[in-house]
């Protein structure tokens, strides 16, 4: 799984071989929620409050970036890292 960022414990990645809605897998310790990248949706499962809301400003932040690298990840292709929130 290629992660695109990391930042307070928050791990951000994307697999190449999915498909459907463009969206992104977090892992923060026990936890693992997958994010559409248009809207934030969570898709499945689920993160804490606190972490949600973090990665809903990144998302909002790097959408742009994170469509890009669906597009790649749907063609196969390198993804390419995007920065963390400070």
């Amino acid at each position: 799984m290629p992660e695109l960022c990391r930042f307070f414990g928050i791990i951000i990645a994307m697999y190449h071989r999915e498909h459907g809605v463009p969206h992104f897998h977090v892992t923060y310790g026990e936890h693992d929620a997958t994010i559409a990248v248009e809207t934030g949706e969570v898709l499945a499962g689920s993160l804490p409050r606190r972490v949600l809301r973090r990665v809903e400003r990144w998302r909002a932040l790097h959408e742009e970036e994170l469509r890009e690298n669906a597009r790649l990840a749907s063609e196969r292709k390198a993804l390419k890292k995007i920065e963390p929130m400070e």
